[in-house]
């Protein structure tokens, strides 16, 4: 594949990447989205907590405390514009102990601080009456009435899509391998490992890195960046590699920082406990958690979790026998009702530490380069704001921004059957006989969504599920997994021992079964 030249390259497709991109695609530029997963989402972003914080837990002062709130504010107008559910039901971080006290008062002072709306702390009869399935030992809480939920992989697919309608370009099963760098040669003061060919200064991700207060300076220069798709060369890049930014920063040199990951487990209920709550609840925080939390979720369901535990190990997505019951133990003591037998998966989620703030920052080292590290919570909730701040200092950067005329915010989202009244059901099927036929009975999707979810990109089992749906329910993808194996096989004109169920190396199909009789 020969070499593609961009205005601008953004690494990595979660949630903080795709708001980028979109936030970008506004202007007269072309943007590249590079991803090495299969899909969009399908790194940090798919295992969190789908909340959407207020903002009183973040220290004032930081990038968290500010962009939290202002992230926040910029909810309803961007999931309406794409089409994407978000609901504003408020949290409650919930007193149990005389100690827990002190602890709301100054998470209030806090929020205050960071200038979030409609703080107060509710006595146990307002707490009884609005959460009555709380335990008995609640007496106070904290309550912000501007927190919410929202499914995070549709948020991040929406946000790819409505990207992609207004011309960035999204190149997924692409991963970035070097970065070089085009431009004066810089003159180096110190023993770095920099190894140099006649036009470019080649920073190797096995090089010693520098930090941010090194002696020397790349101007005006642009980036080769090698991937296993091919070269793409671009005047600027931004850094949104989730877990692996910090490679992806000493690629150009670049450190001062490392992501170690921190596992967190959670239960999924199923959608017949999804109103044992009414708000988000938190227990009272810890220095070093927010704690396990009790969460319904805009599809219904109830999430329960996470615990947290520091590893080494970038992909260790595992859930554990003790992990789990320390989340369940966590979760009743909240709500005491909720109940293994209402548990019908459960997953993990990894998150990306690099200290206690977020990294957004340009470097007169390397102009033109921007990490954007670190986003763990409230990472979700401040997409939106770190898209517009990542944009400001790319105008500093010297990134020219016209403003496109046709620019378009506005995306449809798949129309899901089990939705729609009975007279909108008959419509659509008299308009596409393919939503008369139910692919997946736990969700009630019809096979009409699922070719649509394949026609917008999905091409995996988890591209369907975080699309439509399907594998959601109760029984996990029992019934229809197979269906929507057969139906990705038709649609994309490949075998079904082709089709993965998140890329790479995770065919679901060895063999036909009378292939393998032939061996007995």
């Amino acid at each position: 594949m020969g070499k593609e030249s961009y205005d601008l390259a953004i690494v990595g497709a979660g949630i903080t990447g795709t708001a980028i991109a979109r936030e970008l695609s506004q202007y007269n530029l072309r943007v590249v989205l590079i991803e090495k997963e299969a899909d969009v989402s399908f790194g940090t972003t798919k295992g969190n907590s789908a909340i959407v914080h207020a903002g009183f837990d973040d220290q004032p002062g930081t990038l968290k405390g500010k962009l939290c709130r202002e992230g926040n504010a910029l909810y309803e107008r961007l999931c309406q514009e794409i089409e994407v559910p978000f609901k504003r039901i408020g949290s409650l971080v919930v007193a149990t102990r005389k100690s827990d006290y002190p602890i709301l008062k100054e998470l209030l002072a806090r929020g205050r601080a960071n200038n979030v709306p409609g703080l107060e702390i509710w006595d146990k009869e307002t707490l009884r009456k609005e959460e009555p399935n709380l335990t008995s030992s609640a007496f106070a809480a904290l309550f912000a009435p501007t927190a919410g939920i929202v499914s995070p992989h549709e948020l991040t697919i929406a946000l790819m899509e409505n990207a992609r309608d207004n011309g960035v370009e999204v190149r997924l099963e692409t991963e970035v391998v070097e970065i070089r760098i085009h431009g004066p040669r810089p003159t180096v003061h110190s023993p770095w490992s920099i190894v140099h060919s006649p036009q470019s200064t080649v920073h190797s991700p096995q090089s010693t890195v520098h930090s941010p207060q090194s002696k020397f300076k790349i101007q005006n220069s642009k980036f080769k960046i090698q991937t296993s798709r091919g070269m793409i060369e671009s005047k600027f890049v931004v850094n949104a590699a989730g877990l692996y930014a910090d490679k992806i920063s000493r690629m150009v040199g670049i450190g001062g920082f490392k992501i170690t990951p921190a596992k967190g487990e959670y239960l999924l209920g199923d959608k017949e406990v999804g109103n044992l709550v009414n708000h988000v609840v938190f227990p009272t925080p810890t220095p070093t958690s927010k704690g396990i939390v009790v969460v319904p979720t805009v599809d219904g369901n109830l999430i329960l979790g996470p615990n947290e535990k520091g590893l080494k190990d970038k992909s260790n997505l595992s859930t554990t026998k003790e992990g789990q019951e320390e989340v369940f133990r966590g979760a009743q003591k909240l709500v005491p009702r909720v109940s293994l037998r209402d548990v019908i998966t459960s997953f993990a989620g990894l998150r990306a530490r690099a200290g206690d703030d977020f990294i957004i920052s340009a470097y007169p080292e390397v102009k033109g380069f921007i990490n954007v590290a670190g986003i763990k919570s409230p990472g979700l909730s401040a997409a939106p704001a770190i898209a517009k701040y990542v944009l400001r200092i790319l105008q500093e950067e010297g990134l020219s921004l016209k403003k496109k005329k046709e620019f378009n915010p506005l995306r449809k989202k798949i129309i899901k059957f089990s939705e729609v009244s009975f007279e909108e059901r008959v419509k659509l099927i008299k308009r596409d006989s393919d939503y008369g036929l139910i692919v997946c009975r736990c969700e009630k999707v019809s096979l009409a969504e699922v070719k649509e979810a394949i026609r917008r990109g999905a091409r995996t089992l988890d591209g369907i599920k975080y699309r439509v749906r399907c594998g959601m329910g109760r029984c996990q993808g029992g019934f229809c997994g197979p269906r929507i194996i057969m139906i990705l096989a038709k649609e994309l004109g490949i075998s079904p021992k082709e089709i993965t169920k998140k890329g790479k190396d995770s065919k679901v199909l060895l063999s036909k079964t009378k292939e393998l009789r032939r061996f007995r």
